[in-house]
């Protein structure tokens, strides 16, 4: 199709005037029957690519999607749009089933979903291969890779589709993925001289940002009370978490449900539909919560415990703000929760497991750290350079942390590490970074008597500085190179070249000071909570707020009517465009974002009437 006809049915059925970066290459290599791997980061669009070329050409295009929830959500949103699209799943009746099927061998849809367990049935691929497929499209493509942070067997089966039904293309499609699970996905699915599009990983309306874990409650509860109206994910590690937090929020009139597996489906499913409905505000869940929900108006996500890998962490962040709006990330940091992790990798009965989980969890804890820009940190995990020094939405970014001379203490750790070492039975030994602290506080642990290290020279000369500051300085100190931990089945430090070199020169370390120590009184953290929920366009035009309310009722209204979340009526990105341009003629309502012409039909009516009527003053 040439580019006009692509904008033409672009704005026709989405209502969008323009394509997102890299969606119009995607589509066009789709239309031309070429395989393709699509890597775009969360609210880039990537459901758009397979969903376009099905509208635009004859045939059916099948969706592989691993959730029964988002089956649902993307087929809601394409009805509403008026694209004749389906899904099967468990939570059909036969005859609902049967209906569907009919109508699917009647050639009366466009698109189907379709779980991998099912669509590899034999049963089904024989009715596969009657039906006019035309493109496989394999949403989440990740699980089926082992080095993906969400690996689901049943994702393997799909490798046969080659030669089940051969000739048709295949589109892999993944949110997070690096290099090697990028060429793992490519591998397992047998994609024939792939076209692959990496978009940037670069999320501009995130703001990030990580604060210390003091008062975890008090001060999720005075951030929350900030956004009372706004939706937000608060992600534990923990059911006994995910339950408490809740129950504490709901205590305190905050509309707040608990997510996780040890609920019923039955609890699950309706804690769920209460957050999607915006009947509960805030979902408190472990990581078994998002992966399956499309909610674009999600203003913020909080890590209350620390997540065990980034790649988890970007994922989980990344779905707040899929409108394009501002939206906040905060991540609690506490070296407590370094220390709980620790145990538990300790534990783990595999050697591979163990050095892959510290590996993982040394990366967590850098980008916690670490003194630079976050967005930075976070996109050179990918792979990917940030172009700029300074990303204005992040709290290094907004508010740099102080640096002080840490020569001194530096100097004493490293001291303590060598010492410690030459004096072991086998002169090579290596110790926890948590002993040489003890050693440097003076305490006489049972092991520090064993290994006679009362007797070192650095024994007691650190008592000035709280344990959890020097536990900062010696994550510091590994972070700068001058010291390297193990991987073997304990963690223990040694000293790096590095380290040697700048202890005998007596090199200047200039250490950045650890979060707990440069935030100050809690009056001076507020400037780390700032209200960034959008009330602006990328334009910078105001909207009326009074209007945006008035649309927001509107629209639940609607939403109530036809039993489905307020998004799918219209996002809350097209109210706020409606707030700024008040169309109040059905061309006028046209060019809001996000409104065709089948949501002009539906809706253009009411929606105009209401902004006339406010334009009255009524």
């Amino acid at each position: 199709m040439t580019s006009p006809a692509l904008h033409a049915a672009l704005k026709k059925h989405f209502g969008y005037d323009t394509f997102r970066p890299l969606q119009a290459e995607i589509v066009q290599d789709a239309l031309a029957g070429r395989d393709v791997f699509a890597l775009l980061p969360t609210g880039a669009g990537k459901s758009l690519c397979y969903q376009l070329p099905a509208l635009v050409r004859d045939g059916l295009t099948i969706v592989v999607s691993p959730l029964i929830a988002l089956m649902k959500d993307q087929v809601d949103s394409l009805q509403a749009n008026g694209v004749a699209a389906t899904f099967l799943n468990s939570t059909l009746g036969e005859t609902e089933a049967r209906a569907r099927l009919r109508g699917l061998h009647q050639d009366e849809f466009k698109l189907l979903y379709v779980a991998p367990e099912r669509l590899m049935l034999d049963s089904f691929l024989e009715k596969v291969r009657r039906w006019p497929v035309k493109l496989l499209a394999i949403d989440e493509a990740h699980c089926i890779s082992e080095w993906g942070h969400d690996f689901r067997p049943e994702y393997r089966q799909l490798s046969r589709l080659r030669d089940e039904v051969p000739g048709v293309p295949v589109m892999a499609l993944t949110a997070t993925a690096t290099t090697r699970v990028r060429e793992d996905i490519v591998r397992q699915l047998d994609l024939r001289e792939p076209r692959e599009y990496v978009a940037s990983f670069n999320r501009p309306n995130l703001n990030y940002r990580v604060t210390p874990k003091q008062q975890a409650y008090e001060q999720l509860r005075e951030f929350i009370r900030q956004r009372s109206r706004e939706s937000g994910i608060i992600y534990c590690q923990s059911r006994k978490n995910a339950e408490s937090v809740a129950e504490k929020l709901a205590a305190d009139g905050v509309a707040a449900r608990p997510y996780h597996a040890g609920l019923t489906d039955q609890q699950r499913s309706k804690n769920q539909e209460a957050f999607l409905r915006d009947d509960a505000h805030v979902i408190c869940a472990t990581i078994a919560f998002g992966m399956g929900i499309n909610k674009p108006n999600v203003r913020y996500v909080i890590h209350y415990d620390l997540p065990k890998n980034l790649e988890g962490y970007y994922q989980e962040t990344g779905r707040a703000g899929r409108d394009g709006l501002p939206s906040d990330c905060l991540l609690f940091f506490t070296a407590g929760d370094v220390l709980k992790y620790q145990r538990f990798i300790d534990e783990m009965s595999s050697d591979d497991e163990r050095r892959i989980a510290r590996a993982q969890l040394r990366q967590m804890v850098h980008y916690a750290e670490c003194p630079t820009c976050r967005r930075a940190e976070l996109l050179a995990y990918f792979g990917e350079t940030y172009p700029d020094a300074n990303c204005g939405g992040c709290d290094n970014c907004l508010a740099p942390r102080d640096t002080y001379d840490g020569t001194i203490p530096a100097q004493k750790l490293i001291s303590t590490i060598i010492r410690a070492k030459q004096a072991s039975h086998e002169g090579d030994r290596t110790f926890g970074l948590n002993h040489h602290i003890d050693v440097l506080l003076g305490e006489e642990t049972e092991r520090i008597q064993r290994w006679g290290h009362t007797r070192l020279s650095t024994f007691g000369i650190g008592k000035d500085i709280p344990h959890d500051q020097w536990a900062a300085i010696g994550r510091e100190l590994l972070r700068l190179g001058f010291l390297a931990q193990s991987t073997d089945k304990f963690t223990t430090v040694d000293v790096t070249e590095d380290g040697l070199g700048a202890l005998r020169s007596r090199q200047t370390i200039t250490l950045t000071r650890a979060l707990a120590t440069s935030a100050g009184p809690r009056k001076a953290r507020r400037k780390f909570f700032p209200i960034l929920s959008g009330d602006k366009t990328a334009e910078g035009q105001p909207a009326d707020e009074s209007l945006f309310e008035k649309l927001r009722e509107l629209r639940r209204t609607f939403a109530d009517q036809r039993n489905v979340p307020a998004y799918i009526v219209f996002s809350d990105a097209a109210l706020r465009d409606m707030a700024i341009r008040q169309p109040t003629t059905e061309k006028d309502f046209l060019q809001v974002s996000g409104v065709g012409e089948k949501k002009l039909a539906d809706f253009g009516e009411a929606f105009l009437a209401l902004i006339r009527q406010h334009l009255r003053g009524e």
